[in-house]
């Protein structure tokens, strides 16, 4: 008899007090995460192919690179067009790959996989992501080391889409200090300039904006740290439970939100991606962000997911 394996393949289960979360051996992402029976990330079922990027690892390039092409180390490169209706490359090589279970406990586990040479991206990396639960939430980081002999270039992000609690992005609000916004074209969402999000939808600094109406797709930036020096994205309920995501905006300094504004019924604003990136859009072209990876050299990027309380906490 011939076995079967789900489209998301593996699935890893963790576990810490309330909270739990499946990760996933193809793509290496995260698919579920809870605290009791309530859900801090949009999640999906094991038997579908992940939609909508939902808890994707993004290497070596978060978002977009306008028609695939990039200039690198005096040669000119062309990535497959994996957006073909946007003519643009997005969100990296590892989405779709089977990934290694490397390490494994009831409350952790690290997964790797490796980026090979290839057209449009003649450099080797490997990468592991791993997963640790808390009592309260959940921390995810990525590390990629150059294993080939070429300097590569290089960025990073996740895709979460965060859950407050009952309902969709309609009924909830956001709080993220961040000052400046990046202007896309409507056709192909590729940059056409920085600007302050003042007086803008894209002003979510005051407080709790309800986000009721509001469609975004769009980078922000010139994230303002809380005092302990960590970035907050903060989605909440009407009576103030919710969800956080923390990271050092140092490292990733650059925030794409998406309220998610699909077709399809069921995925329709069911989340809200906040993806904090060590790069903005379309950075293989522009080369603002981009890590130059050293053949040996390593880089870290680190976020955490945290459950909110209703009285703010």
């Amino acid at each position: 008899m011939v076995s079967t394996t789900p489209p998301t393949g593996r699935q890893v289960t963790l576990r810490a007090g309330p909270v739990s979360a499946v990760v996933t051996e193809v793509g290496g992402g995260l698919r579920r995460l809870r605290t009791g029976d309530r859900d801090l990330v949009a999640d999906f079922g094991a038997d579908v192919a992940r939609p909508v990027f939902r808890g994707s690892v993004l290497v070596p390039w978060p978002n977009r690179v306008g028609d695939g092409r990039y200039r690198w180390a005096g040669r000119d490169e062309q990535l497959p067009l994996t957006e073909p209706d946007r003519r643009t490359a997005l969100h990296g090589l590892l989405c779709w790959t089977r990934w290694d279970v490397r390490d494994a406990s009831p409350d952790a586990v690290a997964l790797g996989a490796r980026v090979v040479p290839q057209p449009g991206y003649p450099h080797q990396l490997d990468v592991v992501v791993t997963y640790r639960v808390h009592e309260d939430g959940l921390s995810w980081a990525v590390e990629a080391e150059n294993t080939g002999t070429t300097a590569a270039p290089y960025g990073c992000s996740v895709h979460p889409y965060l859950v407050a609690g009952p309902g969709r992005v309609d009924d909830w609000t956001l709080h993220l200090r961040a000052a400046e916004y990046l202007e896309v074209d409507a056709e192909r969402l590729l940059p056409t300039g920085r600007r302050p999000v003042d007086g803008t939808p894209l002003d979510f600094r005051a407080g709790r904006t309800p986000l009721a109406g509001v469609a975004v797709d769009h980078a922000v930036t010139a994230v303002a740290p809380d005092d302990d020096g960590t970035a907050r994205a903060e989605v909440r309920t009407a009576d103030g439970s919710g969800v956080a995501l923390e990271w050092d905006p140092r490292a990733l300094p650059w925030v794409q939100l998406h309220t998610a504004d699909r077709p399809e019924p069921g995925l329709h604003r069911a989340g809200l991606a906040v993806e904090p990136m060590t790069c903005p859009p379309d950075a293989f072209r522009s080369g603002e962000g981009v890590v130059r990876l050293e053949p040996g050299a390593r880089h870290v990027a680190r976020w955490r997911i945290r459950a909110l309380a209703a009285d703010g906490g």
